[in-house]
């Protein structure tokens, strides 16, 4: 395995900020840039999940307490909390990976 399976995570978002490196010029800037916005990118992520994970949880209240009976809306807070939260895990499991691989390099 090599962290090039990184990006076969199916996000657009981290493909994207990828490319965007890889159109910097210079070899150490671009590896930084590249870097740090794979990081920006995994940071956003994590931002995102909480705020659906926070969104549903404003829905279970509402509907807990009888201000909403729309149970639309609480089942799609629930669906992007969970999806959000499995997709950030996957991420994460991949960064463990890559970091483990690199760390078990011999120099």
């Amino acid at each position: 395995m090599d962290i090039s399976s990184l990006y076969q995570v199916g996000s657009g978002a981290i493909k994207a900020a990828a490319e965007t490196a890889k159109t910097k010029t210079g070899a150490v800037s671009g590896n930084e840039n590249m870097f740090d916005s794979m990081l920006n990118s995994a940071i956003d992520n994590i931002k995102t999940t909480n705020t659906y994970l926070s969104e549903a949880e404003n829905e279970e209240i509402k509907f807990a307490m009888g201000v909403t009976d729309n149970t639309h809306d609480l089942s799609i807070a629930l669906q992007k909390a969970s999806t959000s939260l499995q997709y950030t895990v996957a991420v994460r499991d991949k960064f463990i990976e890559a970091y483990r691989e690199i760390m078990q390099m011999q120099i």
